[in-house]
């Protein structure tokens, strides 16, 4: 209130009043002898009648007067004050989280920064037997240095804390109280941890698990309601943070994070990549892309040469060409293509043949031998052959008949070069059949099965050295387990049921994988391999590697 601006506290002057609660009052004050500012907390406005309870914080006085953290408002110094007990706290500078997010969500790096801070704290107040209890983003200040804070550290601390923690709670402490805190169960350093959950889980979607508009319909809520997923409200969140938000909130205790600093070492494995923005004169443009290369279509068939059909006749030798026979329609066509060819070449020699071959010529065609068609003469010359290419006109162009061919040697000449693609002996087929053998490089006969053979063995040696390495990380991961079940026994609880049926898993893939390998099945070893990694690799999450 006004009033109280300017009174005296002791050696300390209020300076004004930072909150207020159902517990006492918090003030900003200035030390009148050191001029120091502090923060003043008056933790009960009266004593008298209530000793009990002065005697339980003034225990809790003391054991905070141990803490000391970089991430922990100091406790200065307590005194009481006409029957007032009074605390004395470090005056943090900043803003709080739940202030910060006013102006929106925070960014993912952020939000991991801070909450590793806050559970560095907690790691070290939990081995010092203290609880906080009223974890809450109001209660992280943040410093202008991007430090964190933590606040109110101990007020709930003794025995009996369910009185003390109910008796001036708001709706936003209710709004991150555990269930066991709810029901008024025992609670234990994984009470905080839930409340971090879901102080994480608001700082990086802009709201909270579960909202309702009664303070029991949320007190419902953390019991019994199961929370939607943050990737759900935020899809652009990394999926291991929502996996992790989700196990730090579970409703049973054993479900959850069992130590601040497994949760704080999930955390350090999560990748937040960072937004970058360019500058508007930096951002690229159609006309800053390079245009694509120009690609020159390859004809799958090429153009087929003029046939020049030479004919030497007694009194004049008349040169016959036939026009170029056109490429087809369709690049899978050649059956009708070497029909084309091998009429138009039919069709050439028995116009030769016919021209040729004077009256009364028949004892010469008895005496003269049959020339061969493809052996060019030294006063001949060979037409060029174009490029070899699957269906070109080299695969059924003839060399031209030298003179001299008898009508005899003409007919064997088209018998030999009929174009019957049915591939039942004629001589086209042949000689097409080989023109296709030859346009692409012989193989050893087993060749494809010895590099099929090569390529598993090794895969083989690749999955036997990822089994190697499995078993080994198994194996920390067995005896992390085992160290948690031996301090949790101690603490009369045991492990998470599914990370039980997570390690059994773990430990029956593996085996099959190492006999798959043993026995060379590539694919079950793979896919064996595959299961046993994801087992060990939420098993390391769950133990904060």
């Amino acid at each position: 209130m006004s009033d109280e601006i300017g009174k005296r506290i002791g050696d300390y002057q209020i300076l004004n009043e930072l909150g207020s609660g159902g517990m006492g009052r918090v003030w900003r004050v200035r030390n009148l002898i050191t001029d120091r500012i502090e923060a003043m907390k008056v933790l009960l406005p009266d004593l008298a009648g209530r000793q009990d309870l002065a005697a339980r914080f003034q225990r809790e006085i003391k054991l905070m007067a141990s803490l000391e953290h970089p991430n922990i408002a100091a406790l200065r110094t307590a005194f009481t004050d006409e029957n007032r007990l009074v605390m004395v706290m470090e005056y943090v500078e900043g803003t709080n989280l739940a202030d910060r997010l006013h102006q929106g969500t925070i960014p993912v790096a952020d939000a991991l920064n801070y909450i590793g801070q806050t559970l560095s704290a907690l790691s070290y107040a939990h081995e010092r037997h203290v609880i906080h209890r009223d974890i809450k983003p109001s209660n992280m200040m943040l410093t202008p240095h991007g430090v964190i804070k933590l606040m109110d550290f101990g007020i709930a601390r003794a025995g009996e804390e369910r009185s003390l923690t109910m008796t001036g709670t708001t709706l936003g402490s209710l709004s991150y109280m555990s269930p066991e805190q709810v029901k008024g169960e025992a609670t234990d350093a994984r009470s905080d941890l839930y409340s971090v959950g879901v102080s994480l889980y608001e700082l990086v979607t802009g709201q909270r698990p579960f909202q309702a508009a009664s303070d029991y319909a949320i007190m419902a809520a953390h019991v019994k309601e199961t929370p939607k997923p943050p990737i759900e409200v935020q899809p652009g969140l990394p999926p291991a943070l929502s996996e992790i938000i989700l196990m730090a909130i579970a409703k049973e205790p054993a479900q959850r994070f069992q130590t601040a600093e497994a949760f704080r070492n999930a955390l350090s494995t999560v990748d937040a990549p960072p937004v970058v923005v360019l500058p508007s004169d930096q951002m690229p443009t159609m006309d800053s892309i390079p245009p694509a290369p120009a690609v020159t279509p390859r004809p799958l068939i090429a153009p087929a040469a003029p046939i020049s059909v030479p004919i030497a006749a007694q009194k004049s030798a008349t040169p016959v060409t036939l026009p170029p026979v056109p490429p087809p329609a369709r690049p899978g066509a050649h059956r009708g293509l070497y029909m084309t060819l091998g009429a138009l070449v039919v069709l050439a020699v028995l116009v030769a043949a016919g021209i040729y071959i004077p009256r009364g010529s028949k004892t010469q065609a008895d005496s003269s031998p049959p020339q061969p068609a493809v052996q060019p003469s030294e006063t001949t010359p060979a037409t060029p052959t174009p490029p070899a290419s699957i269906g070109s006109a080299a695969d059924t162009q003839s060399t031209p008949t030298p003179p001299g061919t008898t009508l005899a040697a003409s007919r064997e000449l088209m018998e030999n070069t009929s174009a019957v693609p049915s591939g039942k002996g004629s001589g086209a087929g042949k000689h097409l059949a080989s023109h296709d053998k030859a346009a692409s490089p012989p193989q050893e006969a087993g060749g494809g099965q010895s590099a099929v053979a090569a390529e598993e063995a090794a895969q083989l040696d690749r999955l036997e050295k990822e089994v190697d390495q499995l078993s080994n990380r198994a194996a920390a991961v067995n005896s992390g387990l085992d160290r948690l079940q031996q301090q949790q026994a101690s603490a009369g609880y045991g492990l998470r049921g599914d990370m039980v049926a997570r390690q059994a898993s773990m430990k029956n893939n593996l085996s099959k994988a190492e006999e798959a390998v043993q026995r060379g099945d590539v694919a079950r070893a793979d896919k064996f391999t595959k299961a046993a990694e994801s087992d060990v690799e939420a098993l390391e999450r769950f133990l904060g590697r």
